[in-house]
């Protein structure tokens, strides 16, 4: 026999002894030996590997199992009791009862591909008006300008002097309780001076800011924002001792931490640190841990990291850089001349140009809203939580899937909401205030301080910030009332983008009014 004969033989065995069945397979199987008897003889070598193939069939499988041409295996269950009538009907039959995959009743949820999509519409969307921000301004960015904003004499920083002048306040809450643990000062003093610590806390940053004129609105505005801090740890620190005070006057022998905050031991990888019962806890380690860690809410025992990680503290550390140099390149060649732009139409109450610039202001100012919240509350928060092996590191939520006003800001910012619901909102329920009145409570201590860190900077009272923040109230009542799901949602998203260049326009032309005497 020739080699194409010896070739065949094999094969036609394997055929026989493997397919089984009704007429048409077989009659499938004929016309393929016939079609291969065609094909034109193949090189010593490809018969070489034919016949290690027919020696070992599919790497050791049997070579039923692959069937004739890569098709389902002729034994398997479905074809095995398929009549010749019911194949014929599923030839004849295509279309079954079915919805459109955009149909809400369809149950179709994969829209990663359209999220995709839609992401890249943004970015190129953007990138478009980039280029033509560039074309018409050129470049802005200007690292010096930078500078300027912080200090207005390189030989004077008072920001940064305010700033270390919080210590005296610091100090002055730790002896108060030092005092207070052995019993030297009543009660009731102690309460007075801790209230005159604090209200002093506010008033004597803000009586400094508004007196020098070398305090320029970016350092007014850090100087402020570290004493909020401070003034909402420490009255945290003074609550959380009192409330440990009264636990040793009611004979407890020793303090766990379930009488005043959540248990440590469930905390996931929390390293067990040495316990720490009252009067332990007052001494400048600890008080001083608590005020440079990320958070509002002092306990006697925070959960602890068993060590720090080098390389997520070193990324960390990379994405602060890169998005300060982001945010800061985005203000001057994004915000800063849209911004110019918008004082004519506010100037003449032109309303659809208003309109307009406000819709082209919403778009740079969300985007520098959203790299902020990046910065801050995952980069900066994670590298402090992280260098001081601090274990909590819920700073957020999803907020982005908020659906009322309510869920949006009790997620979106975990220590603020943390210390309004422990120090403030709890307390009123536990008075009796019914909890509509105690929400709005929350939301006007916001404003207030909304207002502060905004109002004495730019020494100008203007109540837009407070305004915006109450307004959350009724926003709030209606959206929680009249909508629900991807249109709540909606309405929160609306809310935040269009709300805050709303301020923004409006804080500047007063500011520039004021300062510059026209809006040119």
């Amino acid at each position: 026999m020739s080699e194409r004969a010896e070739m065949k033989g094999p094969v036609t065995r394997r055929r026989r002894t493997t397919i089984t069945g009704s007429g048409p397979v077989n009659q499938a199987n004929g016309s393929k030996s016939q079609d291969a008897e065609k094909k034109p003889p193949q090189s010593p070598g490809a018969e070489a590997k034919t016949d290690d193939v027919s020696r070992h069939p599919s790497n050791g499988k049997p070579d039923r199992e692959m069937g004739v041409s890569g098709q389902q295996p002729p034994h398997s269950p479905s074809r095995k009791h398929m009549s010749v009538v019911e194949e014929f009907n599923e030839r004849l039959s295509c279309h079954v009862l079915q919805e459109s995959l955009l149909s809400s009743a369809s149950g179709y949820s994969n829209y990663r591909g359209i999220l995709n999509w839609c992401v890249v519409m943004l970015v190129l969307s953007n990138a478009r008006l980039f280029l033509e921000n560039i074309i018409k301004y050129g470049i802005l960015v200007d690292p010096i300008q930078v500078v300027s904003l912080f200090v207005k004499d390189p030989y004077s920083w008072p920001a940064a002097c305010l700033i270390i002048g919080s210590n005296v306040f610091i100090l002055a809450t730790l002896y108060t309780e030092r005092r207070l643990a052995v019993g030297t000062i009543s009660q009731r003093n102690g309460g007075i001076f801790h209230i005159i610590n604090l209200t002093s806390m506010l008033i004597f940053p803000a009586a400094t800011v508004l007196t020098l004129t070398s305090m320029t609105p970016v350092g007014g505005i850090l100087s402020l924002a570290a004493y909020s801090i401070l003034f909402l740890k420490l009255y945290s620190y003074q609550d959380t001792n009192r409330w440990c005070r009264q636990i040793r006057q009611m004979k407890a022998k020793r303090l766990t931490r379930s009488n005043s905050c959540p248990s440590v031991a469930q905390s996931n990888g929390s390293a067990v640190q040495s316990h720490v019962s009252y009067p332990g806890n007052l001494t400048h380690r600890d008080m001083y841990y608590f005020v440079f860690a990320p958070t509002l809410c002092y306990q006697l025992n925070f959960p602890r990291s068993r060590r720090i990680r080098i390389r997520f503290l070193l990324r960390r550390l990379f994405e602060m850089l890169f998005f300060m140099q982001l945010l800061v390149g985005l203000i001057q060649q994004w915000m800063v001349p849209t911004i110019q732009n918008s004082m004519k139409p506010f100037q003449e109450m032109d309303f659809s140009r208003m309109v307009e610039r406000l819709l082209k202001l919403a778009v740079p100012n969300h985007l520098i809203w959203l790299i902020f919240f990046y910065w801050f509350f995952h980069s900066c928060l994670n590298f402090v939580a992280e260098l001081l092996q601090f274990g909590d590191r819920q700073f957020y939520k999803d907020w982005w899937n908020s659906e009322t006003i309510t869920y949006f800001w009790s997620n979106w910012n975990i220590p603020v909401y943390k210390w309004c619901l422990r120090h403030f909102y709890k307390p009123m329920l536990r008075k009796g205030v019914n909890k509509f009145l105690a929400r709005t409570a929350v939301f006007l201590m916001s404003a207030f301080f909304h207002e502060y860190l905004v109002s004495v900077p730019l020494k100008m009272f203007r109540p837009w910030a407070f305004m915006g923040m109450m307004a959350q109230v009724p926003l709030a009542w209606f959206v929680g009332r009249f909508l629900n799901g991807n249109y709540g949602n909606a309405a929160v998203l609306i809310s935040l983008i269009i709300g805050q260049p709303v301020a923004v326009l409006m804080y500047v032309h007063d500011y520039y009014v004021i300062h510059y005497g026209s809006t040119t």
